[in-house]
């Protein structure tokens, strides 16, 4: 099984959750961990989500572990070749074809998750999950209802749309494209914005409380403070940008943090050590909230959640690009609203800061329309939906499953793993799900599971799962032609990566990102 760990704190009985994410860049788990603390919060005690990443996390395919790995060197070295792949699957048929291929393998880490934790909701962060998470909904709980939470800020991919999902929340304005109307709860779409963690709930801080935070971190109260960020991947040349800054300027202090970019933190650590004090180096970091809040400005790519941040602490942007693809938009977004400004290159970025540094008035009205456009309670509003939503799924009568199988590992507090061919996850036919008809109403416990034919104990038949067995393998073959076309690009790509050192970090850790509960904040 995929690895799990727990999301929000546990009662006597509480009502399971799975959240189902894939650790591409940082802001997919923060949202999950955004929202599982908004639940703790509102429901203390109420809920228990579970986090599950198919894709990457341990259990989960190699093939598919090796994708998300190369999402961090392609947005770097090559973020045209990440433009192509995102504009070649951006329509519902390339979707249904990469479906029925590579992301077949995401269904059974999501299963054994679903099957080792029954939840009441299913509840996806990623846009290649939602179509596993429906899967492996209609097989072990056809009574939980599945909700999709967009993380995506003014582009929304074909992925987002294809999973038949009864609930749909994302940015607003965009929720009305992202899904459609079908579904026992009638396949809602809410708007709510982007969920931050609770760090990013307080809002700006005033300048005297700005300068007080100024001091706690070691910096210079009365000095121009600039940080520096590229995603949870370090991308966006902030090392250049660094350099550039710190040569102009010398009365402007500089923060960059680098992500799991280790390459990049070590050659900015270097030149710390000749900056005399004014550039501050960090990797990933717990208080990235305290560097917004405390900073003049912020330097940045178009990540959607690095904006969704910054605007939360009232921070003025200056977008230094964006990846081809899902942060299209975003850049013409914070501009109109007067949050920041598109600065493409470093004479653009310096000349910018100039400006602005000889201008507080024009920096407080940027930190004011930051400010109006957070949303720093996107987070609550998705928790009551996402509660309303097991609530319905709790009261719904389910299929009868299987006994937990022998043989489990502990993984993470108490949760278990499901190793592969385990009588979990072959057990029994695959349930259909009943839909309700228009007349009738329209809740998620009008699901309905057909039964299937089983041995006293729930077991079913020696019969029954060998043909679900020979069902199983039958999809997996398909897979075999997308893996042969696609393996002189593999070899093309992989290659130069494996002969140099690697510039992207020790990316062997994202494995156990998906089993440890204290993750530091990652950002997007």
């Amino acid at each position: 099984m995929c690895g799990t760990e727990p999301a929000g704190s546990r009662a006597a009985t509480p009502v399971p959750l799975l959240f189902v994410i894939a650790d591409t860049g940082g802001g997919h788990r923060n949202a999950a961990q955004a929202v599982g603390q908004a639940l703790d919060q509102a429901y203390p005690g109420r809920f228990a989500p579970v986090l599950c990443d198919p894709l990457g996390g341990p259990g989960s395919a190699r093939l598919l572990r090796w994708v998300t790995r190369m999402y961090g060197p392609a947005i770097r070295l090559a973020p045209w070749l990440w433009g192509a792949a995102y504009h070649a699957c951006d329509s519902r048929p390339a979707m249904r074809l990469l479906r029925r291929t590579l992301l077949m393998l995401a269904d059974r880490p999501t299963a054994d998750a679903v099957a080792a934790h029954r939840p009441a909701a299913i509840v996806s962060f990623h846009p290649l999950t939602g179509m596993a998470a429906v899967a492996a909904r209609d097989q072990w709980a056809p009574a939980a209802p599945v909700g999709i939470i967009i993380t995506d800020l003014a582009t929304v991919h074909a992925a987002w749309r294809c999973a038949d999902a009864d609930l749909v929340i994302g940015p607003p304005g965009r929720t009305s494209s992202a899904g459609r109307r079908r579904g026992p709860a009638g396949g809602r779409q809410v708007p709510a914005g982007l969920p931050v963690t609770r760090d990013f709930w307080g809002g700006a801080l005033p300048p005297h409380d700005r300068a007080i935070l100024r001091r706690s971190l070691g910096l210079g109260e009365d000095r121009f403070l600039i940080l520096l960020t590229g995603g949870g991947e370090g991308s966006g040349g902030i090392a250049r940008r660094a350099a550039a800054i710190l040569r102009q300027f010398a009365d402007v202090d500089v923060v960059a943090v680098c992500g799991r970019n280790v390459r990049l933190k070590r050659g900015l650590d270097r030149l710390a050590a000749r900056s005399a004090g004014r550039l501050t180096v960090t990797g990933f970091t717990r208080n990235m909230a305290d560097w917004l809040r405390c900073s003049d400005l912020v330097v940045t790519k178009a990540g959607p959640g690095t904006i969704a941040e910054a605007t939360c602490c009232g921070t003025p942007l200056l977008l230094t690009s964006h990846l081809p693809g899902q942060e299209k938009g975003n850049t013409e977004f914070v501009a109109d609203a007067g949050a920041g400004h598109h600065v493409p290159g470093v004479r653009r970025l310096v000349a910018e800061i100039g400006r602005l540094r000889n201008d507080p008035a024009a920096v407080d009205a940027m930190r004011a329309a930051s400010a109006g456009l957070g949303r720093p309670a996107a987070a609550a509003r998705i928790a009551e939906l996402i509660a309303g939503l097991a609530e319905a799924g709790a009261g719904a009568p389910g299929p009868r499953l299987p006994p937990e199988p022998r043989g489990c590992e502990p993984v993470e507090a108490g949760l278990q793993r499901h190793p592969p061919g385990s009588a979990s996850y072959r057990s029994g036919t695959r349930p259909a799900p009943a839909r309700p008809d228009p007349g009738e109403s329209g809740t998620v416990a009008a699901r309905v599971a057909e039964p299937a034919p089983a041995e006293p104990g729930g077991w079913h038949s020696a019969a029954a799962v060998k043909v679900a067995m020979c069902h199983r393998m039958l999809p997996g073959r398909r897979i075999w032609w997308f893996v042969v076309a696609a393996a002189p690009v593999v070899l093309m790509v992989h290659t130069p990566f494996r002969r140099g050192p690697r510039s992207w970090g020790s990316l062997a850790s994202m494995d156990s990102a998906a089993v440890t509960a204290a993750q530091p904040h990652p950002r997007q």
